[in-house]
């Protein structure tokens, strides 16, 4: 297969210019083909199966396309990590929190890994990153014992900027602990939207 360099730069466009080696394969692109085309400074390899578009414009969230990329094609940004992106807190996480598949390796640095049963409605995108949905990701945050104040605020926010709704919420509630649906619950009473 010839390599195909327009297939490659539209996956690495949606990932903040990088790829993998496994993504640079499926279009055509050799190991030894990577290794010449990074030689002529076409490619930066960023590490042992990653690599970067040269001249690709930086992105405020590499590190968090990074961190999915190293973490496999079935990783989702969740909890504190995704209500940064949503810019539904202005507390900064300081571990990215990503749910994995079982199958993923645990271990990387400053990368919280969540295993849990996730459905396709309960995912999304949002600004090119696969991402838990906003109602998912207020109701992990506070499953998980996340500050109370910051998800109260969060529900706010998301209400108030029409990124989702009570009967969204309180149906993304449902499907989690008899415990957390009372946290919800209460979380939720006396508020006007």
């Amino acid at each position: 297969m010839k390599p195909d360099y327009d297939s490659l730069y539209k996956i690495a466009e949606n990932q903040a210019g990088y790829f993998t080696t496994s993504q640079a394969r499926v279009v055509g692109y050799s190991w030894e083909r990577l290794s010449n085309l990074t030689k002529t400074n076409k490619f930066i390899r960023i590490e042992k199966g990653l690599y970067r578009l040269n001249n690709f414009p930086f992105s405020s969230n590499e590190d968090l396309f990074l961190a999915i990329l190293k973490s496999g094609p079935k990783s989702i940004l969740s909890h504190e990590t995704a209500l940064s992106v949503y810019e539904l807190s202005d507390v900064l996480p300081g571990e990215i929190h990503i749910i994995i598949p079982k199958t993923r390796s645990r271990r990387r640095k400053h990368v919280k890994y969540h295993i849990q049963k996730i459905s396709d409605d309960e995912i999304t995108k949002y600004k090119g990153l696969p991402i838990t949905t906003v109602e998912r990701t207020i109701i992990d945050v506070l499953n998980s014992g996340g500050d109370i104040l910051q998800v109260k605020k969060a529900i706010i926010e998301a209400l108030n900027r029409g990124m989702t709704t009570k009967a969204h919420l309180l149906a993304q509630a449902q499907r989690s602990s008899p415990k957390t649906q009372r946290l919800y619950n209460e979380l939720i009473k006396g508020l006007n939207n």
